[in-house]
């Protein structure tokens, strides 16, 4: 059976988990951020940026963030969420038939004074990790055990690293409706989506997509959430953001499953949202 092991992600408290099969992952407790995703073949699959803070001390560039209880300023409170900035506990771990696991676990217990202040509302969330070969799943629940309704908005948002953006395309949204960073809604013409520029789209949910870079086709799927967020920053914004190198745009692609818009959890409801990577 795998047995999580504690460690460290730059000054980081982390925990990694190693699949029979080799294939592992490392999640820090700062945000239950997936940092790390190996295959069994040794490659690394996810991107964090060389210039990110990995001490806690501001969210983390790369990986996958956790976005709650609202996207970006989507809502009144902290742009992306508290989920991303808390310290989470590690509820359990364990694995069995080729599979290994690892949850985390936040409530309003777990906050800072500042954010337990500015979100006056009961809630519990996890997040289990789940490897099994090739696939990495995430399984995210959102519980309300308080009497009253609280609003949520929710994404994974995993930055894949795919060697180089010229080699990278999407396939699975052609026909879909999209809304784009300047508010023009369109849908998807060609059957692939490539990236020469600045990419920042909201597309409706599909059950599926794929994502080809040069060296592995990735499958993307999702149940629970709304949309699939596409984002590159492109050239410009990339050397405007301090946590991230100029160059590295041309090494990630963001594709998230989200729920963007706040939707009100009732008093004693959960949600749940699933996300499955395979290569």
């Amino acid at each position: 059976m795998a047995v999580a092991i504690m460690t460290e992600f730059g000054a980081l408290p982390a925990v990694q988990i190693i699949a029979a099969d080799g294939a592992q992952a490392t999640v820090s407790l700062f945000g239950a951020h997936l940092l790390s995703w190996k295959t069994a073949d040794g490659k690394e699959r996810l991107f964090v940026s060389s210039q990110t803070p990995l001490d806690g001390s501001k969210a983390i560039r790369g990986g996958v963030p956790v976005i709650f209880p609202q996207f970006n300023v989507r809502g009144p409170g902290l742009r992306h969420g508290f989920a991303r900035v808390s310290t989470w506990r590690l509820s359990g771990s364990g694995g069995d038939g080729g599979s290994s696991f690892m949850e985390f676990s936040l409530d309003q217990s777990d906050l800072s004074a500042e954010h337990a202040q500015a979100w006056p509302y009961a809630f519990a969330l996890t997040l289990r990790f789940t490897l099994h070969g090739d696939t990495l799943a995430f399984e995210f629940t959102a519980h309300n055990p308080g009497q009253q309704a609280f609003p949520f908005g929710v994404a994974l948002h995993t930055y894949y690293d795919v060697g180089h953006l010229d080699a990278t395309s999407i396939s699975g949204l052609q026909h879909q409706q999209y809304t784009d960073h300047h508010q023009n809604t369109s849908s998807q013409e060609f059957p692939a989506l490539h990236f020469t520029e600045k990419h920042d789209r909201l597309y409706q949910s599909t059950p599926g997509l794929t994502l080809n870079t040069a060296d592995a086709t990735l499958r993307l799927e999702q149940q629970g959430f709304s949309v699939w967020v596409v984002w590159n920053p492109g050239q410009a914004d990339a050397a405007a953001l301090v946590d991230l190198a100029d160059e590295e745009y041309l090494r990630f692609v963001c594709i998230e499953p989200a729920r963007i818009d706040q939707q009100p959890l009732a008093a004693g409801a959960s949600w749940t949202g699933k996300h499955t990577i395979s290569i």
